[in-house]
C-alpha cells in the first residue's frame, strides 16, 4: 500500500528541484545580519512632466471615465525562466517608465470632478505595483521570480513615486480600486475602459466585474477599442523627451552598422555568415540599449527578396548585397529602424548600382514630399511615381508607368509590395491602432517621426524579368522628423549614396 501524499499544484512542480529548507531556525537565519536597504529616494526624471502631460491629453478625452492600462505580466520562456520583460507602450507611454522593472503592474486613471485631477486633468492617476519584498521575507529568496535574492534589487512604491511623479499603492489593492463602484452606468456605475489583451489576470478581473454589475459585455469591448486607439493617437507627435529617445536609439543604431560591417570577414568565411551578421548587431543592442526594437533582417542575394527574412541562415557571398534592416530599443523602449543594403565585397556591380540609385531615388523623392501640410499617403505615392517609371525604363512592366500607377494597375507593386512609410517610436510601428483618417489620410505635422523605405525585390524564380536583375533586393530606411519647415534625417549620419557607402566600407575594412 503506498503512502498517500497530498496532491501538489502544476505551478509549484517546477520547485521540486530545489527547496530550501523549512525550519524557523533558517528563516530566522535568512533574515538576519543584512545590510540595511538603501532608502534614498531618487531624483524625479525629466520624463515625469511630460509623461503627465500626456496622461492629462487621454484624460481630456475620457472624462467621467476610469481607465485601466496593465504594464503586462511576465512570459515563460523555457520552464522556469522568462523572457526578459517588456511592458505595453502604452503603459511606458503614460508612466514614462522603460527597461523591466514593473512586470504585472496596472495604471489606473480614476475620474473626478472635470479640471481638479492631476495636471489639471479630469483623473488622478495610481500605479499600482509589487512592492519591494524585504529581506525578512520568505520571498527575499524563495520566489525566483519577484526574490531579490534571485533577480536583484526592484524599485520601492515610495522610489518610482518619488522619480515618476505619480501616486503608487500595492498591487494587493487592485481588485478593489478598479471594481469599486463600477456597473451598468443607467444603474449609477462607473464606466471602465481598458486595454485589452495585455495581462489576462486583469481582463478576467474587469470581465467579471461588468458581468456582475449587467454591463452589456459587446459594447465593452468596442468601448476598450476605442482606448486603445486613443492611445495610439495621442503618439502621432512627439514630445521633446521623446525626440531625444530617438536621437539616441538612432545613434546607437548607426554604431551597429559599423560593427556589421566589421563582421563581414567572419561573416563570409561562415556557414551561416547572416546569422554573424545579426550577433553583431545584437552584441551593440544590448551594449547600448535595452535591447532590440524588433528581430534583426540580415538577407544576403536572395534572402534580401524575403521582406521579412529573419531566420538569417544564409551565407554572406562575395559579390552579392545584404540587406540589413535592424534598430537599437534604447533603455527607454523608443526604436530605431533603420535598412542598408551593402555590397559584401564593398563595391556595388554596375547592375546593383543601376537598382540601388532607382531606390534611393524614390526615397530622396518621398522625403520632398514628407513636409506639413501633405498627406501621409503622398510619402508613398511620390516614391512609387519614381519606381514605376524606372521600371519602365528598363522594359521590366507590362504597361507604361502612368497605367501601372492607376487605380486599375498597379503591376510595378510586383517589385514593391509593401508601404514606404509607418510611424516610428515606441513601437517599431508606432501608433498602429490610430483611425485611418488620423494615419494613412491623416496630414502630416510637425512631430511626427516616421521611417522612408522603398525598396525594389527581384527575386531568382522571377522569369518575368531578365536574369541580370535576379536575386538582387534593395531596401533603403532612414527615420524622419517632421520640422516646422520641412523634415529632418535622423539617420543621415549613415552613407546612403553608393559613392559614399563605398567609401565608408572601405575606410572601416581597411
Amino acid at each position: 500500500m503506498t503512502e498517500e501524499t497530498t496532491p501538489q499544484n502544476i505551478e509549484e512542480r517546477v520547485n521540486n528541484r530545489s527547496q530550501p529548507p523549512t525550519s524557523q531556525a533558517f528563516k530566522d537565519f535568512m533574515a538576519s545580519n543584512w545590510a540595511p536597504a538603501d532608502s534614498t529616494l531618487p531624483e524625479r526624471a525629466e520624463v515625469a512632466d511630460f509623461a503627465a502631460k500626456r496622461r492629462a491629453a487621454l484624460s481630456q478625452r475620457f472624462a467621467g471615465e476610469r481607465l485601466v492600462i496593465p504594464a503586462g505580466p511576465l512570459k515563460v520562456r523555457s520552464n522556469d525562466t522568462d523572457y526578459r520583460f517588456r511592458p505595453h507602450s502604452a503603459f511606458a507611454h503614460l508612466t514614462g517608465l522603460g527597461v523591466d522593472h514593473e512586470p504585472d503592474a496596472v495604471l489606473v486613471l480614476d475620474p473626478v470632478d472635470e479640471g481638479t485631477g492631476d495636471n489639471g486633468s479630469h483623473h488622478k492617476a495610481t500605479l499600482y505595483f509589487t512592492p519591494l519584498a524585504g529581506r525578512e521575507s520568505e520571498k527575499f529568496y524563495a520566489d525566483p521570480r519577484y526574490g531579490e535574492f534571485w533577480i536583484g534589487p526592484r524599485p520601492t512604491l515610495a522610489g518610482i513615486e518619488a522619480e515618476y511623479g505619480i501616486k503608487t499603492a500595492d498591487l494587493a489593492e487592485l481588485e478593489v480600486a478598479v471594481t469599486k463602484n463600477a456597473g451598468n452606468e443607467a444603474l449609477g456605475g462607473l464606466r471602465i475602459r481598458l486595454v485589452r489583451n495585455v495581462d489576462l489576470n486583469v481582463d478576467a478581473l474587469i470581465d467579471t466585474s461588468r458581468y456582475n454589475t449587467g454591463v452589456d459585455l459587446e459594447q465593452s469591448d468596442n468601448l476598450d477599442g476605442e482606448l486603445t486607439e486613443a492611445l495610439s493617437e495621442i503618439r502621432l507627435v512627439k514630445d521633446e523627451v521623446e525626440l531625444a529617445n530617438l536621437r539616441r536609439s538612432v545613434a546607437s543604431t548607426i554604431a551597429g552598422f559599423e560593427k556589421i560591417v566589421e563582421s563581414f570577414p567572419r561573416a563570409t568565411a561562415h556557414r551561416r555568415g547572416e546569422r554573424i551578421v545579426e550577433g553583431a548587431f545584437f552584441a551593440q543592442a544590448r551594449a547600448e540599449g535595452n535591447d532590440l526594437g524588433y528581430d534583426t533582417i540580415a538577407a544576403c542575394g536572395n534572402n534580401a527578396t524575403i521582406l521579412h527574412w529573419i531566420h538569417n541562415t544564409g551565407t554572406v557571398d562575395e559579390g552579392k548585397l545584404i540587406l540589413v534592416d535592424a534598430g537599437v530599443e534604447d533603455d527607454s523602449l523608443y526604436t530605431a529602424d533603420i535598412t542598408r543594403t551593402l555590397p559584401v565585397n564593398g563595391k556595388y556591380s554596375e547592375v546593383q548600382a543601376k537598382v540601388y540609385n532607382a531606390v534611393l531615388e524614390a526615397a530622396d523623392a518621398a522625403f520632398k514630399v514628407a513636409v506639413p501640410g501633405n498627406k501621409f499617403r503622398d510619402v508613398h505615392q511620390a516614391a512609387m511615381e519614381v519606381l514605376a517609371a524606372r521600371l519602365e525604363e528598363w522594359g521590366l512592366l507590362p504597361v507604361s508607368a502612368e497605367v501601372s500607377l492607376s487605380e486599375q494597375g498597379g503591376q510595378h507593386r510586383r517589385w514593391m509590395p509593401h508601404g514606404t512609410s509607418h510611424h516610428l517610436g515606441l513601437d517599431v510601428h508606432d501608433c498602429a491602432q490610430a483611425k485611418r483618417e488620423l494615419y494613412i489620410d491623416g496630414v502630416i505635422e510637425p512631430g511626427m517621426v516616421f521611417t522612408i523605405e522603398p525598396g525594389l525585390y527581384f527575386k531568382e524564380e522571377d522569369l518575368g524579368i531578365p536574369e541580370e536583375y535576379r536575386g538582387i533586393g534593395v531596401r533603403i530606411e532612414d527615420d524622419v522628423l517632421i520640422t516646422e519647415d520641412g523634415n529632418e534625417n535622423l539617420s543621415a549620419a549613415l552613407p546612403r549614396t553608393v559613392e559614399d557607402v563605398e567609401a565608408w566600407m572601405a575606410e572601416i575594412l581597411k
